[in-house]
């Protein structure tokens, strides 16, 4: 799933790329992954790409009229910029990975796709970025979040470290693969209980988000949308990394794996040289 710094690189790319270019037509070829009606897709139509932001795991492409294209790429959708599309013709409903086209004046353009069954890609046109549910909702930015704010929001929610971590309503920004990353480098288990953290473990927490994300980021704005996703995968030290060797100790990266989704994480470093149950019914280490 693209994450704070995949989609901060993306937004950095559109705004090199596409700023200053005129919207030809905005096709819409996956009918649910467009959740707005009003305005239609056709009011894009004409307008200039004014800037490319960011909101927590959300894309803006901000046209000129105040209209926002917001994106959630959701956990198999991407960005793929076309320096020339290779048909004319418009997409057909319901074919293909792409969810929606943006052509551009200049022949250039992307495409917003998802790959696999589970279509979770959506995409909003809107006149107000907090018209968005998912928007309205967000959290403080966890990049940017200073160490009061993080602590409030932290000690806000009761639960699991890994899941308030990546509860967008708390922080927003992070998700699974960086919440590996940043209780790696914290050395904190994934199942610590934010009500029992103290404030010295909060403060780590707080460094090591800024410096897992920023890094991440710093390795990300620049390169091209097709190369981030290799780019992440580079920069992992424990998210994915299952049974290979911690960077930082040696010992055997493990995995607690779940219906839909598994965590990452090293036993020395991060739980006392004990691992975590991989079964959600038996007792977990803490």
């Amino acid at each position: 799933m693209p994450e704070l710094p995949e989609v901060e690189a993306l937004a950095g790319y559109l705004r090199q790329r596409a700023v200053g270019r005129r919207v030809d037509r905005l096709e819409v070829a996956a009918i649910n992954a467009l959740k707005t009606y009003d305005p239609p897709p056709t009011a894009a139509t004409g307008r200039t790409v004014v800037d490319a932001r960011r909101h927590g795991k959300f894309l803006d492409v901000v046209f000129d009229g105040d209209l926002h294209l917001m994106v959630h790429l959701a956990r198999a959708g991407w960005l793929h910029y076309r320096e020339a599309f290779p048909s004319a013709a418009p997409l057909r409903p319901g074919k293909g990975p792409i969810a929606v086209r943006v052509r551009l004046d200049d022949g250039s353009g992307f495409d917003l796709t998802e790959a696999g069954t589970q279509k979770k890609l959506a995409a909003y046109l809107v006149t107000d970025p907090a018209a968005v549910p998912g928007v309205a909702k967000l959290g403080p930015d966890a990049l940017t979040a200073d160490l009061p704010t993080f602590t409030e929001r932290l000690r806000s929610r009761r639960g699991r470290v890994k899941l308030v971590l990546t509860d967008q309503a708390v922080l927003a920004g992070v998700g699974n693969a960086y919440s590996d990353e940043i209780l790696h480098a914290a050395k904190l288990s994934p199942y610590a209980l934010t009500d029992r953290l103290t404030d010295d473990q909060i403060a780590t927490l707080h460094a090591a988000t800024r410096q897992v994300l920023g890094d991440a980021v710093g390795r990300s704005l620049g390169q091209r949308a097709a190369e981030l996703k290799g780019e992440k995968r580079s920069g992992l030290k424990v998210h994915a990394r299952t049974g290979l060797p911690c960077p930082v100790c040696g010992d055997t990266v493990r995995e607690v794996s779940f219906s839909d989704s598994s965590l990452q994480y090293c036993p020395t470093c991060q739980t006392g040289g004990r691992p975590l149950a991989d079964r959600r019914l038996s007792r977990l280490v803490r």
